[in-house]
């Protein structure tokens, strides 16, 4: 499907339903958020199309814990330049969005069956800002990140989504930030994905098509393909918690699939 027809289907349903979306970005490259491509494009047209929030939980590849969920309570949470190896114009990016306090402390709430605490020293990483750029340029809608439990199961990541979803009824825009395959060690520049790539991104796709969430939160079933597709599971977990957000009256639409450096899918959906 087109990105023309995606962003049509998207408006369409936006339409019938005065509820938030649930968005999961395959955010890919951080250069993507400096650089006019297929991807960038494609998250302006999106957030073009999206109705505006009012507020953001993004929840990103790149904010880690361990044995704790945290969520950021900051009211103007710091820009991280967290890569090394790019150019300086990359590095003086800035995303100066208010934070959500309030709305964090809701969120602590609603996932206190889950122990989760609150952070002032983390702020928006490039999981969140490199989209962010694109989808709202103009820095005007608060945003707050919630950290991802590496210790805990997939499940536990889907019911973390389940836990949010009236969220979207407070017109909080719930954001995941990751890629569904994602191996840097694998990466090569030119020539055709790899076999396993396209495999593991076509099972998750059919899977979550057909909202068989116990599939892709499976990690032994999905084993030796998981392993290839996903060697630390850090960008595939955002998935999962935004696919535990939707519900089953949601419409599923999805954008850029394709492979990028071989390795990494930039598959992208939108429940509606």
């Amino acid at each position: 499907m087109s990105l023309n027809q995606s962003m049509q289907q998207l408006k369409d349903r936006l339409k019938a339903s005065d509820r938030m979306p649930v968005v999961f970005l395959g955010h890919g490259s951080p250069m993507n958020a400096i650089e006019d491509n297929s991807y960038s494009r494609s998250w302006k047209r999106l957030g073009e199309t999206l109705p505006r929030p009012q507020a953001i939980l993004v929840v990103s590849a790149h904010w880690m814990t361990e044995g704790t969920t945290l969520v950021d309570v900051s009211a103007l949470p710091r820009t991280i330049h967290d890569f090394y190896g790019f150019p300086p114009q990359l590095f003086a990016q800035q995303y100066p969005a208010p934070g959500a306090p309030d709305m964090a402390r809701e969120v602590k709430t609603l996932l206190a069956s889950h122990h989760v605490q609150g952070d002032d020293t983390w702020g928006l990483d490039h999981g969140a800002w490199s989209v962010l750029t694109w989808l709202y340029p103009g820095h005007d809608v608060p945003v707050f990140q919630l950290s991802i439990d590496m210790r805990a199961s997939f499940d536990h990541h889907v019911q973390i989504g389940r836990d949010l979803a009236e969220l979207r009824d407070k017109g909080v825009l719930i954001l995941g930030s990751g890629n569904v395959v994602h191996n840097l060690r694998a990466m090569r520049w030119g020539g055709s994905p790899y076999d396993w790539a396209v495999e593991f991104d076509n099972f998750f796709a059919d899977r979550l098509t057909d909202r068989d969430l116990a599939a892709i939160s499976d990690r032994k079933g999905m084993g030796e393909l998981l392993r290839m597709a996903q060697p630390t599971v850090d960008h595939y977990l955002p998935a999962l918690t935004i696919a535990g957000a939707a519900s089953d009256k949601d419409k599923l639409i999805f954008m850029n699939e394709s492979i990028d450096i071989a390795s990494v899918s930039m598959r992208s959906f939108v429940f509606c």
